[in-house]
């Protein structure tokens, strides 16, 4: 029996059900094989996992609002709360590098269900939890989902689309990607004044439980499944060394208001360690391709270029979203809502944006986009160097939505353009390391802004300025660092080529 979703005169004709050995990438489908349709099987498929994303995603930035009163009610101090947002991050870091060969060994059908029942029973925990370990763990059984669901989005993609449809298809995981971390804090105030913080769980668990009916009616595997045992040493590797990275990353910025328990330098140290260990394991393993991350990916000079660009965005993006709002609560004096809704039309902007790059990539491959993009993003976070106790909101408000439209046209070519130079079985393994690499590169932009903004405004502090003019300054400097490094990317994304050009240049290897 196939394992290709089947719509009669719908069906994707270019793509075989098992690529043959000499195939590249799935761009290289004769032209009269293109259709402009997806089949109605492949768009409910599509459909749901994006609706899942957007669920999940959405949950994990309700913390932010929710944990205030999970401190009061649990009685637990804001360096344990934070826990609930640390785990998270470590939880993501840990399970995402393997995703590759769970969607390989498990299929399509398989991964979303063991997503979708990991992160309702994740829920139900947290909405029930007695006390502070149980809520704990229950976002840890959440993120485990989390973690297996975006790789699964991407790689079903790259699976089911044709490569001159893959833009716009793209440009929807952006607006996924941006809307639902624009949205979550506002639901999440709105929830806990009338049902407390597990009315936040609450919401989302029937939302969930209904996405995974869903995939157990609609769900099919839409690729073929491979036998490869798991590597139980890789999966430890990774463990410590993704782990490590992100619990390191995530110290350095209490280290710099000396609020950190453990010093971070101990963990970011083991982690670099191990990971040259886990790098070392799988190209050993990558000769019986039984590797748990496919790092053959970095063979291919646009998916090199994508992943730095990505990395530098990420760092930029996660480190000016955790320090702009301090700045301006703690050195314009503006309300939390007022900060919250002041970001909330760049978020949605961004979310909104995405299909329309998705299809402006189609029609003119990522580097006419990406080029003015990157200078935009960097143009925004120099902008916020000039923050000041005076400065307008109107002034914040302009800087910040174009922060936010930058940085839909720069990743949603990045993921088409990186993705699509793949080979078909290398897809898994190739959204695995982009998430994997969003993930520490998030931690390390929030620790790099955090650390520079606490020692420059302690500086300016002792230099006699007053703590607002101290917190300015020392988010400036933060914003303008940010800016040199992202203007790294400019040059970058001249480097980028359309993928279906860079596939032939990959010949056969």
């Amino acid at each position: 029996m196939s394992t290709e979703i089947i719509d009669s005169s719908d069906q994707l004709h270019d793509r075989p059900s098992t690529p043959p050995p000499s195939s590249g990438a799935p761009s290289e489908a004769p032209a009269e094989a293109r259709t402009d349709k997806l089949g109605a099987g492949h768009f409910r498929v599509i459909a749901l996992l994006m609706a899942s994303a957007f669920t999940v995603i959405l949950n994990e930035t309700t913390m932010s609002v929710a944990l205030p009163p999970i401190m009061t009610d649990l009685g637990v101090t804001a360096t344990t709360g934070q826990w609930l947002t640390t785990a998270f991050m470590l939880t993501m870091a840990v399970v995402i590098p393997a995703t590759g060969f769970l969607i390989n060994r498990l299929g399509t059908r398989g991964a979303y269900l063991l997503a979708m029942a990991l992160f309702t029973a994740g829920t139900g925990l947290a909405m029930i939890a007695p006390g502070f370990a149980v809520l704990v763990l229950g976002r840890v059984v959440q993120a485990t989902g989390t973690a297996i669901m975006m790789p699964l989005l991407m790689t079903t993609i790259m699976t089911i689309v044709p490569a001159h449809m893959r833009g716009r298809i793209m440009g929807n995981v952006t607006l996924v990607i941006a809307l639902a971390p624009a949205l979550g804090p506002a639901l999440s105030g709105a929830v806990l004044e009338p049902l407390g913080w597990r009315g936040v769980f609450g919401v989302v668990l029937p939302i969930s439980a209904l996405a995974l009916l869903a995939g157990i009616l609609w769900i099919r595997d839409v690729s073929d499944k491979d036998e490869h045992h798991l590597d139980p040493l890789s999966l430890l590797l990774a463990l410590v060394a993704f782990g490590g990275l992100v619990w390191g990353l995530s110290g350095l910025g209490e280290a710099a208001e000396h609020a950190a328990p453990v010093n971070p330098w101990i963990p970011l140290g083991v982690g670099l360690a191990v990971l040259g260990l886990f790098i070392w394991r799988q190209i050993a393993r990558q000769r019986t391709d039984s590797a748990l991350l496919d790092l053959r990916t970095f063979l291919e000079s646009n998916f090199r270029v994508a992943v730095a660009i990505m990395a530098v965005a990420m760092m930029a993006m996660f480190g000016t979203l955790i320090v702009l709002p301090l700045v301006l609560q703690e050195a314009l004096g503006l309300a939390p809502l007022t900060v919250g809704l002041l970001m909330l039309p760049g978020g949605v902007a961004m979310g909104l944006l995405g299909p329309v790059v998705g299809r402006w990539y189609d029609k003119f491959g990522p580097r006419p986009i990406m080029i003015p993009a990157t200078a935009a993003v960097t143009v925004a976070i120099g902008a916020f160097a000039f923050i000041s106790p005076t400065t307008s909101i109107f002034y914040i408000l302009g800087a910040h939505i174009l922060l936010m439209v930058g940085l839909a046209a720069v990743f949603t070519p990045l993921f088409s353009a990186a993705l699509g130079v793949l080979k078909p079985h290398q897809y898994s393994h190739g959204s695995a390391t982009i998430n994997t690499v969003q993930q520490v590169a998030g931690a390390a932009g929030t620790a790099l802004f955090i650390a520079i903004m606490t020692i420059r405004s302690a500086s300016l502090t002792d230099a006699g300025e007053s703590a607002t003019e101290s917190m300015a300054g020392g988010a400036g400097l933060a914003f303008g660092i940010g800016a040199v490094v992202m203007a790294l990317t400019i040059g970058l994304a001249t480097m980028i080529k359309r993928p279906e050009t860079a596939s032939e240049l990959q010949g056969g290897h």
